[in-house]
Formats: C-alpha cells, structure tokens, sequence
C-alpha cells in the first residue's frame, strides 16, 4: 500500500497517506482507537472500497488496474462477518470456493475442514454451531483459496480465553506452513502482542507510531502495549512528537 487516501466529501479524511508493507510469513497488526481508520484501510485492500487515490499492490499486482487477479490473491474473516446461518459448512465453503474459482475444489475443501478440525460438524447448519466452531468455519473460508494476503479483523473477539489461544494457534501454524502475510487487527493487546511481528499504529487515519509490539512501548515511555494504546488514543500529538 502507497500513499492511501479515502477522503468524504470536501474534507472527512479518513485515511491520510499511509503506507506500509505485509511481507510472506509477516504478521502485521493494525491498530487504533475506533474512528482510527483501520475498517476504511481494510475495506480498500479487499476492494470494497476505492481509494480516492494512492495504491494498492497485492503479489506486484495493482487492485486498480487488474482488481480480480489481485483480489483472488486476498481473503477475510472477521467475528461480525458470519457465514450464511442456514448452509451446512460443506455448502458454505463450496459456494465460497465456487465465487473464488478453486481448481480441485471438493479436495481443497476437504483439507480446510481437516485443518480446522471440522469434520464431524460438515454437515451442520453453520447457524446452530459455537463462537469457536464458527470461527473456525470463518478460517477454513479464509485459506479455502490459498490467499497470499490474510486480513484478520478480530478473529478471536467473541471467543473465551481457551479458544482464542487454540485459534490463534491454528492461524500461526497455518499461516507459516503457507507462506501468507497477515494484516491483523485487534483491542486485545496481550494478543498482538502474542502474535505480531510489526504492529502500526493508526490516528486520524495516519500511521502515527510503528515497531515490534514487545519494544514499542518502552521506546515511547510507556510499560505496555496497552498503556501505549490509550496513549495514543487519548493524545496522539504528544505520541507523535516523543
């Protein structure tokens, strides 16, 4: 991403020139109050959205000028972004994997339900399962295409403390097996912590402070990752001037 602006109207800024980088095996968080910019920053990467200007390269190729190819390349999961309720996890993962156009697609479903330990549930309404199965239904969606570019908007939100652990653990092993770059985004910072190798810090849609999560807040004074995060979210100038 280079230089990415979405502007409303005559003068809402909502993301103000950011760019930044997610490599193969790279776990990026994004981070930020809310009203940050981190959904609008999101829901340009995916294509939901058009950048009033700036670019946006997914495997070299740009979203604007060739937006299916880049876009094959990508996929999502977020905790309110619930699967249709009323389709078994096999349908579910064949309708998505027939919009993405997998080759061999019955077998690459298969893996993702073993993967995501799935397989006595397959043919369950995807509406009757838990906050964890349906996590993991989400997940199983999200690599059912190989995407070389993950974005993760609070995967583990709605989960209590033994499934967020074993989820977070599924998507780091995964996510190192596949060679995938993952754009994360979460309010718990123990878990960004946990799982990011880089984190970005948002305000007023522009990356304010940027580092590895275990050394950031030391480097700007403060004891935690969380401390730094209400410091950047009540005073954001006096961060950026430190």
């Amino acid at each position: 991403m280079t230089d990415l602006s979405k502007v409303y109207g005559a003068d809402v800024v909502a993301v103000d020139r950011v760019s930044f980088r997610v490599a193969p095996n790279e776990i990026v968080g994004l981070l930020g109050p809310n009203g940050a910019g981190k959904t609008t920053t999101i829901s340009m990467i995916l294509g939901v959205l058009a950048p009033t200007s700036g670019s946006i390269l997914i495997d070299g190729i740009d979203i604007a000028r060739n937006r299916p190819q880049a876009l094959e390349r990508t996929n999502f999961a977020a905790v309110y972004g619930a699967l249709p309720g009323n389709l078994t996890i096999v349908e579910n993962l064949r309708v998505f994997g027939l919009l993405y156009g997998i080759n061999n697609l019955e077998s690459r479903i298969d893996a993702v339900i073993e993967r995501f330990d799935l397989g006595p549930l397959r043919n369950r309404k995807s509406g009757v399962l838990s906050s964890g199965e349906q996590t993991r239904l989400a997940l199983a969606k999200a690599f059912l295409n190989r995407p070389t570019l993950l974005l993760l908007d609070e995967p583990t939100a709605s989960l209590d403390p033994a499934a967020a652990d074993d989820i977070r653990r599924r998507i780091r092993t995964y996510a190192e097996e596949a060679g995938v770059g993952i754009l994360w985004t979460s309010h718990n910072m123990y878990e960004v912590e946990e799982m990011c190798h880089r984190v970005l810090f948002l305000s007023h849609g522009a990356i304010l402070l940027e580092g590895d999560p275990k050394q950031l807040p030391a480097e700007h004074g403060h004891k935690t990752l969380e401390d730094l995060f209400i410091a950047v979210a009540r005073e954001p100038l006096t961060i950026g001037a430190h």
